[in-house]
């Protein structure tokens, strides 16, 4: 039996869990989410782009041919039903979808002519949705700003911008609505500048984390603790007052490694990370994890204690 973490986070390696069909086979794997159900999709770069596990990782299903490059990836509950939001980096647009696939939604590029135009591209990287039902998209490999929508899509406001300060932003590759609080706040993954930055739900800045962290790329919340993939191979742990509660799979040599992310196949362990990407926690806390490797890599720790 292979094991991650340690004190109250401890996990068990579900060793070959996600059965690809043999006509099937990923690209980079970038996200990952679960439903009520227990089910399991991952968003990745090949065709089709979203493929549906069930707990145990048998295939289900999969959609999703239009999706030029996959990249953000949010599953919302709505009232009794439950839609993913998919960002498109190369299709510069976000799409809101049913768990079938079937379009509700599509947000392009932001009509801000001082932001955007022929050489300024608008380059989603992740989106988040509100208790409202406000939808923060974030232009992570853009032009760095946040852009919060109402639920229909009407345009409300942004901040941001490119920077170091306080405020501004250097990819901002996540964006998620924390609601542990009394309040709900804006988390963004402030990825180039190795933060994590926090703002009020219409964009005022509150305050930096900035400890225990190495390129965070967006967040998963159960119950009071955080969860996000550091893309320099680890996965992180906080509590509710965003003080470490441990690492995941760390491996502080996997991304110096020349070439990575796509490194020789004899390198990655099962109990190891690489390039994780995207993160998402089951109703039992269970952790499923898909790295940013060329052919893929999705992997299921069984939650211990």
């Amino acid at each position: 039996m292979i094991q991650v973490g340690n004190g109250t986070h401890v996990y068990e390696v579900a060793e070959g869990w996600a059965k690809l069909p043999e006509t099937m086979q990923w690209g980079y794997t970038h996200g990952v989410d679960v439903d009520s159900k227990g089910n399991v999709y991952v968003f990745h770069t090949g065709k089709p782009s979203v493929v549906k596990f069930d707990a145990e990782g048998n295939y289900l299903s999969s959609w999703g041919e239009d999706f030029q490059e996959a990249h953000g990836f949010y599953l919302h509950k709505e009232g009794e039903g439950e839609f993913l939001y998919v960002t498109d980096t190369a299709g510069g647009k976000v799409v809101k979808t049913t768990l079938e696939g079937e379009t509700i939604l599509t947000i392009g590029t932001p009509d801000l002519p001082d932001i955007y135009d022929g050489e300024r591209r608008f380059v989603p990287t992740d989106v988040a949705v509100a208790p409202n039902g406000d939808i923060y998209i974030a232009d992570g490999y853009g032009q760095s700003w946040i852009h919060q929508y109402s639920a229909n899509g009407g345009y409300i406001r942004s901040w941001g911008g490119k920077g170091s300060e306080p405020g501004l932003l250097n990819c901002p590759h996540g964006v998620s609505v924390d609601l542990r609080g009394g309040e709900p706040e804006i988390y963004v993954a402030d990825r180039g500048n190795h933060r994590i930055q926090v703002f009020t739900p219409d964009g005022g800045f509150k305050r930096v984390i900035d400890e225990n962290m190495d390129m965070p790329c967006s967040f998963y919340y159960y119950g009071d603790e955080v969860y996000f993939p550091d893309l320099h191979s680890r996965i992180t742990i906080f509590d509710r007052n965003d003080k470490l509660i441990t690492h995941l799979g760390e491996d502080q040599q996997a991304y110096k490694q020349p070439g990575w992310p796509n490194l020789d196949a004899g390198y990655y362990r099962q109990n190891r990370f690489s390039s994780p990407h995207g993160v998402c926690v089951d109703s039992d806390g269970n952790v499923f994890v898909a790295e940013w490797i060329h052919n893929g890599r999705v992997t299921k720790l069984i939650r211990r204690r």
